[in-house]
């Protein structure tokens, strides 16, 4: 094979003279289309990847009629949470392996026309908002992370079993000497609170506890969900909380030091807030970096068509116990 001048673009024409083949077999090879051997495939991917080539996105998505980007929209409150900001990038990081770029999709930006994408993801789709409702109306293959709570559905949805875990988290905090745990929840506009609602619920009339609960909007302020503590706080005794909207254990801790109870403390969303406090508070990880890349592989392979519409799978999540729920 003869040597290739370090000041010469390197191009797949560079790549199959090295190689040996013709420029198609060395474009089906690496596209991983057509009718190429296995041995051919890694040959040339091995010439390749020796010499530095780099596919020229532009021209491979304009040959598939592909825009080479992918939407995503989050309801506009979690722009404003860590679990946003790792959700995005699992997205991103998901995208760029295969090419894409990714545009972001607010609940203010109402449209005139369809996004110029191949497919979106939504994260965590809220019930009632309009913008969600005019994206999934507008035929784009769609993934959404948790399950749309209206008349449509995504071609893929990936979820979690996030009653269950929550059920974990309430058995945990017996075996730790709670009694009557307390639960603040968002409303069932989102399938997750909505989820997390129906657990506690049926994990009270399995144990014969009395539920307490208190409900707050999506976008709680830190004075509504420290409201919301204050009242159980008064109006019932409890010996644990359960706080379900991210950002929420952490403002009411100060709450229950200020009770001077011995009042146990979780959170439905893990953080660096949650980790980082004194004590640090036990916490279910939904791992969004993770799900972020998750929903977004199931969308590629939805565009691909590996994948059927209707696919639905399982984010697997975690209970990080911390010193919050000891006594």
């Amino acid at each position: 094979m003869r040597g290739v001048q370090t000041d010469e673009p390197v191009t797949i024409l560079t790549v199959a003279k090295e190689a040996g083949v013709s420029k198609t077999t060395a474009s089906d090879a690496l596209r991983g289309s057509g009718r190429v051997s296995e041995a051919t495939r890694a040959a040339v991917a091995q010439v390749a990847e020796r010499l530095g080539y780099v596919p020229n996105g532009s021209a491979r998505h304009l040959r598939r009629a592909s825009t080479g980007t992918i939407g995503l929209h989050v309801p506009e409150v979690l722009t404003r949470s860590s679990y946003y900001m790792s959700f995005v990038f699992g997205v991103v990081e998901q995208a760029a392996r295969h090419d894409y770029d990714v545009t972001l999709i607010t609940s203010g930006q109402r449209r005139p026309r369809p996004p110029r994408v191949d497919g979106l993801v939504l994260g965590d789709p809220l019930g009632g908002d309009p913008v969600v409702e005019s994206l999934m109306a507008t035929g784009l293959p769609t993934v959404s992370c948790e399950r749309f709570p209206g008349d449509r559905q995504a071609d893929g949805v990936v979820w979690s079993e996030h009653a269950e875990m929550l059920a974990r988290l309430l058995g945990h905090l017996r075996s730790a000497g709670a009694a009557r745990p307390a639960l603040i929840v968002a409303g069932d506009e989102s399938d997750w609170a909505a989820s997390l609602h129906r657990g506690y619920l049926g994990w009270c009339a399995d144990q014969g506890v009395v539920p307490l609960v208190r409900r707050v909007s999506f976008d709680a302020t830190g004075d509504e969900i420290r409201a919301a503590a204050r009242d159980l706080l008064r109006s019932e005794p409890l010996d644990a909380l359960v706080c379900a909207p991210a950002g929420a254990a952490t403002e009411v801790a100060p709450l229950l030091r200020e009770a001077g109870g011995d009042v146990l403390l979780a959170s439905c969303v893990d953080s660096a807030a949650t980790r980082l406090a004194d004590p640090p508070i036990t916490a279910i990880d939904l791992r969004p970096r993770e799900a972020g890349a998750s929903c977004a592989e199931l969308l590629f392979e939805l565009l691909a068509g590996a994948a059927r519409a209707g696919t639905e799978r399982v984010h697997p999540i975690e209970l990080a116990v911390r010193a919050s729920t000891s006594r």
